[in-house]
């Protein structure tokens, strides 16, 4: 019995030791995520005063490449959009929201983490953008849209921080015109919005196969 009571108190040992090294090992990695992340996010803040006034971006997916022109004339959500998709702050997240004949969207971080699917559509970087809404940017096929919270929550019609969509199908979405702020459109790629849009979906219109954003970066 002693035997037995030493063989299990060592047990006990060797188990507290590995889960202290797996917690020292992911603080190590979450400070070099968060260094990473934080020159990341300079080098974006120095690259914006350079963009183009109206810069293409390219939006690569599993599914395909669409590049897309932000507007100059919705100026805080241009830079916003620019600034996120610079740090990489895209890289890695799903089209979460998948309905055809009308949108595609995606931009939410909590989308990363699949244990997170019930909180998907809630995520962003903790701010929203005051609304830009332009007459004459309207929801015509692969305008590039910034996805907000109702209005009973949100009467001044803020935009997310960084959950956007891609329109799939104008008539579908005509109604939205006016109520959300629209500052780019898809210049190549509307293809690939039809693709996404075709996927099979579960509940809350999540694609049954991850839809991944692989990455958003400056056009060259």
């Amino acid at each position: 019995m002693a035997a037995m009571i030493v063989g299990c108190g060592s047990n006990t040992k060797k188990e507290e030791a590995a889960a202290a090294a797996a917690a020292k090992a992911k603080e190590t990695a979450d400070s070099l995520a968060a260094v990473e992340r934080a020159a990341k996010e300079q080098m974006a803040l120095e690259l914006l005063p350079t963009l183009a006034a109206e810069p293409v971006f390219e939006i690569t997916t599993n599914l395909g490449v669409m590049k897309i022109k932000l507007y100059k004339d919705t100026p805080k959500h241009r830079e916003n959009f620019a600034k996120l998709a610079l740090s990489g702050y895209y890289d890695g997240l799903l089209f979460h929201r998948v309905i055809k004949n009308f949108m595609i969207q995606g931009g939410d971080p909590n989308s990363k983490d699949p244990e997170k699917v019930n909180q998907y559509g809630q995520g962003g970087p903790g701010y929203q953008i005051p609304a830009e809404i332009l007459p004459n940017h309207t929801h015509k096929k692969g305008a590039l849209a910034a996805a907000r919270k109702g209005d009973a929550a949100n009467p001044l019609k803020e935009s997310s921080g960084s959950q956007f969509y891609l329109v799939q199908d104008e008539a579908g979405c005509s109604s939205l015109n006016g109520e959300y702020t629209v500052f780019g459109e898809t210049i190549s790629g509307l293809d690939v919005i039809d693709k996404i849009a075709s996927v099979e979906t579960g509940a809350k219109d999540l694609p049954v196969n991850p839809v991944k954003i692989i990455s958003i970066k400056l056009a060259e």
